[in-house]
């Protein structure tokens, strides 16, 4: 096991990759306040500059895969093979890769912020009855097709170049090969942005794990007044971590696609005891209204930067700004993980599971849970304001909100169980994406390689929680916008190179190779004369 261990290591990526992880984690622990200030300081510069940038590509992203789906590219096929997984068991673990943390945490905490202090671009008054449902859509639009987007993208151009090329391995750096060139793929190039993958997706992933080990934590205490220090705390997300570490050593088939199918059970469960304790009627008002409204104000929703407008730039970069950044920073392992699962699917498959399909779980999911949290605060229910003031802690909503229904203790209790095993599926098929990662795209690195950055990773997730109440984490979200950002414009090369390679193998669809402005080419006399260069068949 060591000898293969060793023999597999891409070094370079594996050393670098390591190095980078835990520097960062020692930093913290010798100079938190001055790793913070500088964090903070290169975080705010680089929103200035970028913010408009990440907004603009990502919906390009968005308009691109929806071209994908309905258009003739998208029977183009991943590989030469059969799919692995079925697609209900594709589609579970696509959407338990890191994504569903993030749904479960803010599922009924972030429309209450939006209900609180809405977008400027609506101009509606905080806590009013029109804030209802324009906090659900700007929700909706959050968790929807953009954050999906940008696995979504990843996933396809690194299944179409690793399975579909002799040579070009499982990879990050994969999706770039129109750009980079196939022989430049163990280049300085394709090092570093396999790097960066590397400590991306470990600080990325750590804070959703960090968000959601807080939230256990706090589910501990809300409801059975179990207060854990920074020993309970370490030893909680011990045993989550051997918990998925168990998971990741079983591999994908036993371990993985098993806890992804049970959690989606669980979380439909728990979205449908919403629908059917919560204010039902005015749950499917609400879902439609907000849906249409996402919809009808998609394009000036994705692409408001709040210029002009009084508050309007704080909001964006402070939210959609920071999701697209943090999806970003997902988006290697993501897409990674997405392209190991994914072969022998057609593009169209990939493109409409990756975002149309995970929408379909997610807007429910919001409109349900997100709904009657809001419903429950307008109409005095249940209280929230300590969250939505900020004095207590965003994961605690959860528990206020299923400790209103009847026999709330058990739904806490099932709440928990899926927070847990959400942890467990995403921090497993993120460790896997990360081995592969460092081993230059080998599909099932060995289990010491595994274990390694399962731990790298439970221990990082560990210190955000302890540091969480000094600070701590929030300078490492904005560490991972810092990292996440420069991968928006991997995304995009990784976009324009399948339409490049796209363009020549399987004929323009957007342009065409020769046009003529006057007349028309058949009415051309046969005196003519001939082209001095004959068009290519490309």
């Amino acid at each position: 096991m060591v000898e293969q261990f060793f023999d597999e290591l891409d070094p370079v990526v594996f050393v670098f990759g390591a190095l980078l992880t835990v520097g960062v984690i020692a930093a913290f622990f010798v100079d938190r306040t001055a790793v913070a200030s500088g964090i903070e300081t290169v975080h705010d510069e680089m929103l200035s500059y970028l913010s408009w940038a990440l907004l603009v590509i990502v919906f390009l992203i968005v308009v691109f895969l929806l071209f994908l789906i309905v258009g003739p590219w998208g029977k183009i096929k991943l590989g030469d093979t059969d799919p692995e997984y079925s697609f209900l068991s594709f589609f579970a673990m696509l959407y338990s890769a890191g994504f569903a943390a993030g749904v479960v945490f803010w599922g009924p905490t972030e429309a209450l912020f939006y209900y609180d202090s809405p977008n400027p671009l609506f101009g509606a008054e905080g806590g009013s009855s029109e804030a209802i449902s324009l906090a659900v859509q700007q929700t909706l639009f959050h968790w929807a097709l953009p954050q999906l987007a940008v696995f979504t993208i990843m996933g396809i151009a690194i299944g179409y170049f690793a399975y579909n090329y002799d040579g070009v391995p499982l990879r990050v750096s994969s999706a770039l090969t129109p750009i980079i060139g196939k022989e430049n793929l163990d280049g300085p190039v394709a090092k570093v942005i396999d790097v960066l993958a590397v400590f991306a997706t470990i600080g990325g992933v750590a804070t959703s794990l960090g968000f959601i080990g807080s939230q256990f934590v706090s589910g501990l205490d809300y409801q059975w007044g179990i207060s854990l220090g920074d020993g309970g705390i370490l030893l909680i997300v011990t045993a989550m971590t051997i918990l998925f570490t168990i998971s990741m050593v079983l591999g994908v088939n036993k371990g993985i696609r098993r806890l992804s199918n049970f959690n989606m059970g669980l979380f439909i469960v728990l979205m449908l005891v919403t629908f059917i304790l919560g204010p039902t009627m005015f749950l499917l008002l609400l879902g439609s209204q907000a849906v249409g409204g996402m919809i009808s104000q998609f394009v000036s929703m994705s692409l408001y930067t709040g210029t002009g407008t009084e508050g309007g730039t704080g909001f964006v970069e402070a939210w959609t700004v920071f999701y697209w950044a943090w999806a970003l920073s997902w988006s290697p392992f993501a897409g990674l993980f997405i392209a190991r699962i994914a072969k022998g699917r057609t593009v169209r498959e990939v493109a409409f599971t990756g975002i149309v399909a995970t929408s379909a779980a997610t807007i429910p999911w919001f409109t349900f849970v997100g709904g009657t949290a809001v419903f429950f605060q307008h109409e005095g229910i249940a209280d929230f304001s300590s969250v939505m003031a900020f004095e207590a802690g965003a994961e605690v909503s959860g528990f206020i909100l299923f400790d209103a229904f009847p026999l709330g203790a058990a739904f806490i209790l099932a709440f928990l169980v899926l927070v847990t095993t959400f942890f467990i599926t995403s921090a497993d098929s993120s460790t896997l994406a990360v081995s592969m990662m460092t081993t230059g795209g080998k599909a099932k690195p060995s289990n010491i390689n595994r274990v390694f950055w399962g731990v790298i990773l439970g221990m990082t997730a560990a210190i955000l929680i302890i540091l969480g109440g000094e600070g701590g984490a929030g300078a490492l979200e904005q560490a991972v916008v810092i990292t996440g950002a420069p991968f928006a414009f991997v995304c995009l090369f990784a976009m324009l190179s399948l339409i490049k390679n796209f363009s020549v193998n399987y004929g323009n669809v957007l342009l065409q190779e020769e046009t003529t402005l006057i007349g028309s080419k058949a009415a051309q006399s046969d005196d003519d004369p001939a082209p001095a260069v004959e068009p290519s068949d490309d």
